[in-house]
């Protein structure tokens, strides 16, 4: 007996489905029942008259019945159990098929990984760019917060070539006594004549 199986498909999504090799094993129990219809359990068997009372050679009452005899017919149902095991293998017999689909199936692997890369990287910038400016805003979660660990790696730093305001100290030199200066006269400028 060969039981019947559907072929084994791999999804992967994007329309993408691989059928490789399949080994089918499928047990099976059968029961079967016959009958005969109509059913005769007993028929009635004559009994014929065999007697030659004047032993002639010739039955004194030929084809009389004396009595009828039941006899079992025989007849009875039956019943049938069987089982088994089927095994099928069914394989691809274009191997280069099977390779191409696995090979698009590696790639789009790949791709929903770099998407979901990608939806971390736009995740992390969007929390980066958030939790700064709420700094600069002086806004930010209490360290008892369970939220606080959300901006807690964020840091603050100035801008490169970015000058913050700033203060320096600026040191006079000493200065000479009065005394010890010497001044020069200073006259009003007078160009040259030609």
């Amino acid at each position: 007996m060969i039981a019947p199986s559907a072929a084994f498909q791999n999804t992967y999504g994007n329309g993408i489905q691989c059928q490789g090799p399949t080994l089918t094993v499928t047990p099976y129990v059968n029961r079967s029942k016959s009958w005969q219809l109509p059913y005769v359990d007993y028929f009635p068997d004559p009994v014929y008259d065999l007697s030659d009372l004047d032993e002639d050679g010739v039955l004194d009452n030929p084809g009389r019945v004396i009595y009828s005899m039941p006899t079992r017919t025989g007849q009875k149902d039956t019943h049938n159990w069987s089982g088994g095991l089927s095994i099928q293998a069914t394989i691809p017999l274009d191997g280069g098929l099977q390779e191409r689909c696995k090979a698009m199936v590696d790639a789009n692997i790949r791709l929903h990984q770099q998407v979901v890369e990608t939806k971390r990287l736009e995740y992390e910038i969007a929390r980066l760019k958030n939790c700064g400016e709420l700094k600069l805003k002086g806004i930010e979660f209490h360290p008892k917060s369970p939220y606080f660990a959300v901006c807690a790696d964020v840091m603050i730093k100035p801008k490169p070539g970015q000058v913050l305001p700033h203060r320096h100290a600026i040191s006079v030199p000493p200065v000479a006594p009065a005394s010890s200066q010497i001044r020069l006269k200073v006259e009003p400028y007078a160009p040259a004549e030609p």
